[in-house]
């Protein structure tokens, strides 16, 4: 839609020019930004005129820039030990977004809306990826993707804060996956995301979309049926805990992510592998 109180346009060539004034957003694919209405917003300040590159590989990292659009990660060419890879394309078809949102939407901008339904932020999460964050000063911070997204709408980022790259360990990538989505409908938004992350040393389970921030549970093996029901029960023993709108009610929300939770334990438990 058109956003008409936006009065400025800003495309900065390099960090220096990296500036917000009071009613200013980043932009990156702008397909959230542009969805609806924007009350407050007057500037945009276009991230992808810094031409970060989408991917960079150094020696135990994956770096994926916030600029990297949904297609351009799916197109990345995986090493052949990374058993985690395609927990990405399973995220990614979690949006149910045409290839032209795919073509447009970017990660980081997935991860900066905040909602629980946001599928990038379940993969990054669920790989143990770090948010590197550009501060005002010059420098930067960096955040676990975990503990980035406090809840709906809401990150542990300042107005003039910019998610810069998202740093996934490979350790996590060689690892394996595993994926439950539940929705009301065939074609609706996720009402349940639980995703999983497995080896010989710990086995990692992320829900999210049912609950309004990531909510993670890690273990040093396989737990037992009894073990995970007592970890789901001690931190989302209460409906209160999940989320509420018309996708899902919370009671709904729960038995379904349990079931899932399930599921995924056991598959690690008999040695699922891809």
């Amino acid at each position: 839609m058109d956003l008409v109180s936006v009065r400025t346009v800003r495309t900065p060539s390099h960090r220096d020019d990296l500036a917000f004034s009071p009613g200013d957003r980043p932009l990156g694919g702008g397909t959230w930004l542009f969805s609806e209405e924007q009350p407050g917003l007057t500037g945009l300040v276009d991230l992808t005129s810094l031409a970060w590159p989408d991917v960079e590989r150094a020696p135990g990292t994956l770096t994926v820039a916030a600029t990297c659009t949904i297609a351009s990660l799916l197109r990345v060419r995986p090493d052949v030990s990374w058993r985690a890879w395609p927990l990405v394309e399973q995220c990614a078809n979690a949006l149910l977004a045409s290839f032209k949102v795919w073509n447009a939407a970017t990660v980081g901008g997935n991860v900066a809306v905040g909602l629980p339904a946001g599928a990038m932020t379940a993969l990054l999460v669920t790989l143990d990826a770090t948010a590197v964050i550009w501060t005002p000063d010059g420098g930067e911070r960096r955040v676990p993707v975990e503990r980035l997204v406090l809840g709906v709408r809401t990150l542990d980022l300042r107005h003039d804060e910019v998610i810069r790259s998202f740093e996934v360990p490979e350790a996590a990538l060689r690892a394996t996956t595993g994926y439950r989505r539940v929705s009301l409908s065939p074609y609706g938004r996720s009402g349940s995301l639980v995703t999983a992350r497995w080896s010989a040393q710990e086995f990692v389970l992320v829900v999210t979309a049912a609950t309004p921030r990531p909510v993670v549970f890690r273990f040093a093996g396989v737990p037992t049926a009894d073990g995970l029901d007592d970890a789901l029960t001690a931190a989302l023993g209460s409906d209160d805990h999940w989320y509420d709108d018309p996708h899902g009610s919370p009671a709904w929300r729960r038995a379904v992510s349990t079931r899932s939770a399930h599921e995924l334990r056991d598959e690690a438990a008999a040695g699922g592998t891809r």
